[in-house]
């Protein structure tokens, strides 16, 4: 049995504890929350006004946030509104916003919460029921993403689901676009597979689909460990294909991935209750370094269109999007 010290583990608490967004302009009352929130576990960012804390919310991972009403420029109410609406639409990502202000009246409590605010406490106010509605909040957003995750999975292959993968390939193609980036795509799908299920039955065809999810996802990890890439996501886009989604990757590359993710499936048999069968795939792929500006739909598209003439040309293939023989 492996044993973990006590600093292991203290090192380990640390780098999944939640982070912390403190947006309070007073110097004083910033530093003794910063230092408190810090000594409960959590990872703090600290915002002087707003406008700041504003910036940090948008491009950083934060899940829970502790708001002054009265700051310099945009307040706390006005923040925790922005907060809200900008990830009204986002279904995996929710923070857990407390206002503290001096106002103690129902009116005030009343417009404070009907701008998003979950929580609300009034200065003075304890550090201890502080870190009691912390806990809350952390609670409530473990919840919420446990839920999000079960929502987003795919519930055969345990891979990300059509909505989630495409949420991704959203996300990514706008960040690639901030940070002068590609954006790699890879429609993949199982060869013959309806024979597979015609010969032998839906059962060995979800086994056969579980296996190729599995050997595709194992491969990613892979190559995010050996190569330069990082966050690459797979999804079951619909019924055998599935949709994979590569930052910062041109259109080399992304035809070098594909290869890898090919032979990944063809190498070995997959073993099934019907016996050891043969099991291939064809890919079609693009990159955004090719079709600039263009939206995640169009890029499924055209690697939809490479997967039809991987099948064409034979299977068990990956065709790049926009190649020669696309324009013959």
């Amino acid at each position: 049995m492996e044993y973990k010290t006590s600093q292991e583990n203290g090192l380990k608490k640390k780098h999944n504890a939640m982070k912390v967004l403190i947006a309070e302009d007073d110097l004083i009352s910033c530093k003794a929350l910063e230092k408190s929130i810090k000594e409960w576990g959590y990872k703090v960012v600290v915002a002087r006004d707003g406008e700041e804390a504003w910036q940090i919310a948008k491009k950083d991972k934060i899940h829970l946030a502790i708001l002054d009403w009265m700051m310099p420029g945009m307040n706390g109410v006005e923040l925790s509104r922005k907060i809200r609406q900008e990830y009204q639409d986002k279904k995996s990502k929710y923070v857990y916003i407390i206002l503290l202000t001096g106002r103690d009246k129902q009116d005030d409590i009343i417009q404070g919460l009907s701008t998003g605010a979950d929580d609300y406490m009034t200065k003075p106010f304890s550090f201890q029921e502080l870190k009691v509605r912390l806990q809350n909040g952390e609670r409530i957003i473990k919840l919420e993403e446990e839920r999000i995750k079960l929502a987003s999975y795919d519930s055969l292959t345990k891979i990300w689901n059509h909505n989630k993968i495409l949420e991704f390939l959203g996300e990514e193609l706008e960040r690639g676009k901030r940070d002068n980036q590609s954006t790699g795509v890879i429609m993949a799908d199982i060869d013959y597979f309806k024979q597979i299920n015609d010969s032998y039955g839906h059962l060995v065809g979800d086994s056969v689909l579980i296996e190729v999810a599995s050997r595709l996802e194992k491969t990613l990890r892979t190559y995010d460990k050996i190569g330069r890439y990082g966050g690459d996501k797979i999804g079951r886009y619909g019924g055998d294909e599935m949709l994979v989604v590569i930052p910062n990757c041109n259109e080399v590359n992304v035809k070098q991935i594909g290869e890898r993710l090919c032979l990944s499936v063809s190498q070995d048999e997959v073993y099934t209750e019907a016996g050891d069968l043969k099991v291939t795939i064809s890919l079609g792929c693009a990159s955004s370094e090719t079709y600039l500006n263009a939206s995640g739909k169009y890029l499924v598209q055209v690697s939809d269109k490479a997967l039809y003439l991987a099948k064409k040309e034979g299977r068990n293939r990956i065709v790049l999007a926009n190649s020669p023989k696309q324009n013959e």
